[in-house]
């Protein structure tokens, strides 16, 4: 059973996965990978999250504010050894909680064609396709999508 910890991205299993992350999508994006890099850096992330199997690292991903009412999500990754085991979706689940308790209303975020197995990751969990948007209109590799939240459960 994956356990998850909220933290921001000056945690060292944030930055050594990211690092990852990050190598994983120079691999797959080849030349266009400076492109997207600029718009994924982590020095300002204040909502990252972690999911731990056998309290090693396996998954983590981030929320970060793109309007008084939508965070975008950013920095999914999940160690090869783990995809497959519904780590991604733990991590985004914590994610979209974290985002209604801070009262935000949606969700939208930009993942690339090259990478279907996040495209059906946002599928499966409520994400629906819209247009491009901010930088990334135009952009023929990209594919964003939203989700609308439910507000957290107040006792």
């Amino acid at each position: 059973m994956p356990t998850t910890l909220r933290t921001d991205s000056t945690h060292p299993d944030f930055i050594d996965l990211v690092k990852l992350l990050d190598a994983d999508l120079a691999r797959r994006d080849g030349e266009e990978h400076a492109f997207y890099a600029q718009f994924n850096t982590i020095d300002r992330i204040k909502h990252a999250v972690m999911a731990y199997e056998n309290e090693q690292p396996a998954a983590c991903g981030a929320i970060k504010e793109y309007d008084s009412d939508t965070v975008e999500i950013k920095r999914m990754y999940t160690l090869p050894r783990w995809r497959g085991k519904g780590l991604a979706t733990v991590v985004l689940a914590e994610l979209e909680r974290w985002a209604a308790e801070l009262s935000y209303q949606r969700c939208v975020l930009e993942t690339g064609k090259k990478q279907p197995e996040a495209i059906e990751l946002y599928k499966k969990n409520g994400y629906v396709v819209i247009p491009n948007y901010g930088q990334y209109a135009g952009v023929e590799n990209s594919v964003c999508f939203e989700k609308r939240l439910k507000a957290p459960y107040q006792a």
